[in-house]
């Protein structure tokens, strides 16, 4: 980083299995993402933009297959010179005597933080398998007979003292 010029420098990064192998993050062991990394020194600052776009391989939540996961985003990090390293929330200060900032783990975080929260198959798509076994043991599928059962003291010991905080 200390030896940037002032003004803006582009960096482009292509990151496959390997990438995701040696960072050995427990969110995504596999993908192909394309990072388009912006640099903008300033007065001992760095201003880096990152956009990331690409796939990932995560497991379907619904079949627990790898599915591709497709993800794009766009990051900011400030960057600037100190006594020693630190990081607080979007600023990441570097020792400047060093003047060197290893993106790998920050790059794999940004990707780790696009992945939607709830990642399931097209329709269709998921093991037919794992559907039907999800389907027989769904309470959904319950038949009347499970209905009719009696509900556990403990939850009906619970709605009794429910309702009477609702009297």
């Amino acid at each position: 980083m200390k030896g940037l010029k002032e003004g803006a420098t582009a960096l482009e990064y292509d990151l496959d299995d390997a990438y995701f192998g040696a960072i050995n993050g427990s969110e995504v062991s596999r993908g192909n993402v394309h990072v388009s990394l912006s640099i903008r020194k300033t007065n001992g600052f760095f201003e880096l933009l990152f956009h990331t776009e690409g796939t990932v391989i995560v497991p379907c939540d619904r079949c627990l297959d790898d599915m591709e996961q497709p993800l794009a985003a766009d990051n900011r990090l400030t960057v600037k010179l100190g006594a020693e390293y630190n990081e607080d929330d979007d600023w990441v200060i570097i020792d400047e005597n060093e003047g060197i900032l290893d993106l790998s783990w920050f790059i794999y975080e940004f990707i780790a933080l696009a992945i939607p929260i709830q990642h399931v198959h097209e329709p269709g798509k998921c093991n037919a398998a794992m559907i039907e076994a999800l389907e027989e043991h769904s309470a959904a599928r319950s038949s009347d007979a499970d209905d009719q059962q009696s509900i556990d003291p403990r939850w009906e010991a619970l709605s009794k003292l429910r309702a009477k905080s609702e009297e």
